[in-house]
């Protein structure tokens, strides 16, 4: 697969001078600085194209041209936002890019409650936890509700009997002004604003905004979800057609649903049902085996097999589950999604479909340097060393040709 790597433009703070060094072949990147709805320029497209092209890479995927609330709710404007989205997608393609990373979940991008979770071997790592996301539900949000939904709450994929409830009342007992805060940072703030989120970093009522952006959703079902995908991906279609442009979304994160919002890409039942509501090749996935990991109803082995015709990105992680139903990211070569026998899978399916590692540990000084939640150098550095390394046996197996990262060849 392609060795590529996620990058957040000019301003971020991992440069691309440090990704060649590395042996990063294409970017995985987006227009930023565009606001959520407006047309991508060929100007613009260009201009980051050939900064990328000028240290020797690619701009291999976009992640991600965003679909704004409005197509995802059926807003009285979604037909004019998807008219912009089609010009951006001919945009795209007229500067030779062709892969769209793109979600459709509403309001959260993706979530978890603590950024920096430590590990035993003294690096950090994403974690999420059920109480504290529930925490932030009822005490933070306040959402109508929501005591109520957890109290019935079940954790996907696991038959275990717990008391969220009864977790959230001890959190309650010992929360202090700074622990919200820091909630509200990571659930909505820090995990969002640097993907073009709906809220921003020096947003000042974050959660006012954030419970405006819910009451959108009011009403609005699974199917009725389903409905509004059908219909933007429908009429995308005939440009992805034209152009060529391959349309992959990705997995709900986590996948299952939050907030009292519903989510339609957390399973192989929804993957099947997307796919066939809208029957094209150029209508694929993202194959994020973190997100789908860290639902303990997914075999994501058997799902990459199902679907590995269909994806068009990979993201190469894993989760791993603990006891309980809480999270957290896990190392490359552990956790439950098996990255070795995902890389064969892949591989045999298409060695040039792009790949990336998404997460890392946070380790080494990473966590002094102002990085992207998420988002790590060394942390990430050394997911790649360990991809490179599976990639170039299952090839060894396969009779692949690998692609030697070095100054030569």
């Amino acid at each position: 697969m392609e060795r590529t790597w996620r990058w957040f433009g000019r301003k971020d703070k991992i440069t691309l001078a440090m990704l060649r060094e590395i042996g990063v072949e294409g970017i995985v990147t987006a227009l930023h600085d565009v606001p959520n709805g407006e047309i991508w320029t060929r100007e613009k497209i260009r201009d980051l194209r050939e900064y990328i092209e000028s240290f020797g890479m690619r701009w291999s995927v976009v992640e991600s041209l965003p679909v704004c609330e409005s197509i995802k709710y059926g807003g009285a404007d979604r037909d004019q936002l998807i008219e912009n989205y089609k010009q951006s997608l001919r945009n795209l393609s007229a500067e030779g890019i062709h892969t769209i990373c793109y979600n459709f979940m509403p309001v959260l991008d993706w979530a978890r409650t603590d950024l920096d979770h430590p590990n035993p071997n003294g690096t950090t790592n994403l974690y999420f936890s059920y109480a504290e996301f529930a925490y932030f539900d009822i005490y933070i949000v306040g959402r109508e509700g929501a005591r109520e939904e957890w109290a019935s709450f079940k954790v996907p994929g696991l038959d275990i009997d717990r008391d969220i409830l009864a977790e959230v009342d001890a959190l309650r007992a010992e929360m202090t002004p700074e622990g919200e805060h820091k909630l509200v940072e990571t659930i909505i703030v820090k995990t969002q604003g640097f993907v073009s989120g709906n809220i921003r970093e020096d947003d000042e009522h974050p959660i006012e905004l954030f419970r405006q952006l819910l009451s959108l959703y009011d009403g609005i079902t699974k199917d009725q979800l389903r409905e509004n995908m059908r219909y933007f991906l429908s009429a995308i279609m005939p440009v992805c057609e034209e152009c060529g442009m391959n349309m992959c979304v990705h997995p709900d994160d986590p996948p299952f649903p939050v907030l009292g919002l519903p989510r339609i890409v957390t399973s192989a039942e929804d993957i099947e049902w997307f796919l066939n509501a809208v029957d094209n090749p150029h209508n694929g996935l993202t194959f994020c085996a973190g997100s789908l990991s860290a639902g303990a109803q997914n075999d994501v082995v058997e799902m990459a097999r199902r679907f590995a015709p269909r994806t068009h990105f990979v993201h190469l992680r894993s989760c791993h589950i603990f006891p309980n139903g809480d999270f957290t990211e896990a190392s490359h070569l552990g956790g439950r999604a098996d990255i070795i026998e995902l890389a064969r899978i892949f591989e045999k399916t298409n060695p040039d479909l792009p790949m990336r590692v998404d997460h890392g540990m946070t380790m080494l000084g990473d966590g002094d340097k102002g990085y992207n939640a998420g988002y790590s150098f060394l942390g990430r550095m050394f997911a790649m060393g360990q991809v490179q390394g599976i990639l170039a046996t299952v090839d060894r197996e396969l009779g692949i040709p690998y692609k030697i990262t070095g100054f030569y060849e």
